[in-house]
């Protein structure tokens, strides 16, 4: 199973009529080894997505059923992280959700996509500084 499909399968069951049938694989496919912190960062992205973007695994919502959707992604994927007690990821993608948003609001897309990046790495085996590092 992908991590999307996953993901729409973990989504609370009022989204479900706005799933896409064959959202396809996850967009970090392979980048984290670990399986809880790979599908906090597709839910974070799928609910980034559904606030600014495209979104891959639920589609046809008004806009202000896309944001409702989005945070309650958020809060799927970080409580995740929270009942394992992984503090330190839920911390890098606090502030990567804060961040993005500043980005998009100032109409800074390339931001969010690097800002995106390096949260990637620093959730990563190998690390790294992390999304605060590009903007501080």
């Amino acid at each position: 199973m992908s991590v999307l499909a996953e993901l729409v399968e973990q989504a609370d069951p009022s989204l479900r009529p706005y799933a896409a049938s064959d959202p396809g694989p996850g967009r970090y496919d392979g980048r984290l080894s670990d399986p809880d912190r790979a599908f906090t960062v597709e839910a974070v992205r799928e609910g980034f997505e559904l606030h600014y973007g495209e979104p891959r695994a639920f589609t046809g919502m008004d806009d202000d059923l896309r944001l409702l959707a989005g945070d309650s992604l958020y809060a799927l994927g970080l409580a995740r992280l929270a009942e394992r007690g992984d503090v330190a990821a839920v911390a890098e993608l606090s502030d990567l959700i804060s961040l993005c948003a500043r980005a998009e609001a100032e109409g800074r897309r390339e931001l969010s996509e690097r800002l995106w990046e390096a949260s990637l790495e620093a959730l990563s085996d190998r690390g790294g500084p992390g999304a605060r590092a590009l903007v501080s």
